[in-house]
């Protein structure tokens, strides 16, 4: 009887070990999966590179890391990024990994770095971003195409975010007209809530979309304020910024509001 308990024993002993060492495996494979996805999708709908140096994920926990996120500037940019981020991190309901709906309970972005060049009152770098990412969520999104042609002709999965936030972020502004010199100005929280959880999800596509016509608009805010302020302490410095201000704060914030229209076919 004892050496039957000793053999049991050894026996869920060795299953525990393969087990652990399986979800190691998966781990490391998914790992992969998950950095040539991003690197692959991303650029489809935004029109501009996206890369991660590294991404480490544990499917026991549902946590995920994303170190080195770096989202490139359209061409003519003189800067080569638009956004980059050392870590994010991300919370994610384990069993919905292998459902139709991804449940991503929390994503928190640690001190990312934004660059924005060009005019607030006119063409800038997010603003062409922002063209590229409604452009492509019109046809639905390139990364439903390819996710319905891989398996078949099912619908892509859907996404559900409980809790999306930014902290710690800054700005480098560029403006058109100041002879490549930069200022550095702090961005507030960005903190989005329940994307995605009173439907069946969204996609890939649509949840870009939010995000980053969140982070587009409260840039946005941010510059057209800080330049509305120069202008009037520097009297003849940036006065024709200056004039334009009344009128394309209100443009902007008009089209703030139509960033976070559902895009209809």
């Amino acid at each position: 009887m004892k050496k039957l308990k000793k053999i049991l024993w050894g026996s869920a002993i060795v299953l525990l070990i393969f087990f652990i060492a399986g979800i190691i495996v998966v781990g490391v494979f998914f790992d992969g999966i998950v950095k040539k996805g991003v690197e692959t999708v991303g650029p489809q709908i935004a029109k501009v590179s996206v890369e991660l140096d590294e991404v480490h994920l544990s499917l026991l926990t549902g946590s995920a890391k994303i170190k080195g996120l770096a989202i490139g500037n359209p061409e003519g940019c003189k800067t080569p990024r638009a956004i980059s981020a050392g870590l994010v991190v991300i919370g994610v309901n384990p069993r919905s990994v292998f459902s139709d709906k991804i449940v991503v309970r929390s994503v928190r972005v640690e001190s990312p770095e934004i660059t924005f060049e060009g005019n607030p009152f006119g063409k800038n770098n997010l603003g062409q971003i922002m063209d590229n990412i409604n452009a492509i969520a019109k046809g639905g999104g390139p990364a439903a195409t390819n996710a319905t042609a891989q398996t078949g002709g099912k619908p892509a999965r859907k996404i559900e975010v409980d809790d999306f936030l930014i902290t710690g972020a800054k700005v480098h502004v560029s403006l058109t007209g100041m002879s490549g010199k930069e200022i550095t100005l702090p961005l507030p929280e960005i903190h989005l809530a329940n994307l995605g959880k009173d439907s069946d999800g969204l996609t890939a596509t649509d949840l870009t979309r939010q995000v980053f016509g969140a982070i587009t608009s409260s840039t946005l805010k941010v510059v057209i304020n800080a330049v509305t302020s120069i202008s009037k302490d520097a009297g003849n410095v940036g006065k024709d910024v200056g004039k334009a201000a009344g009128e394309g704060v209100n443009k902007i914030t008009k089209g703030i509001g139509g960033l976070f229209k559902k895009t209809t076919d």
